[in-house]
């Protein structure tokens, strides 16, 4: 597992990537909420008023911190919405709003 401190405009957000077989699982958690790559179910995140979006990469493949924080936003739950993430923002934007 890689953790990685991931610098934003009023905070410091904490990045994860995890081997998962032959994909990795890559998040970005802040105080308030996350950003993850496709695996996440965002919507069952909001049944615990957990704010949270996940980003699809450009070529589908989101394997690093970075490619998180360059992909485009799909979806966001209705906490994450609330907090005004909205599909095709990058992630850097959506995490900014956390």
């Amino acid at each position: 597992m890689q953790q990685t401190d991931i610098h934003l405009t009023k905070k410091t957000a904490q990045g994860h990537v995890i081997p998962f077989g032959p994909v990795n699982l890559v998040m970005v958690l802040t105080d308030t909420g996350m950003v993850g790559c496709g695996m996440f179910d965002v919507s069952a995140l909001d049944s615990f008023s957990f704010p949270a979006a996940k980003v699809r990469a450009a070529n589908g493949a989101v394997v690093t911190i970075d490619d998180l924080m360059k992909a485009t936003v799909r979806e966001a739950n209705r906490s994450a919405m609330g907090r005004g993430i909205t599909v095709g923002m990058t992630g850097r934007q959506a995490l900014e709003l956390l």
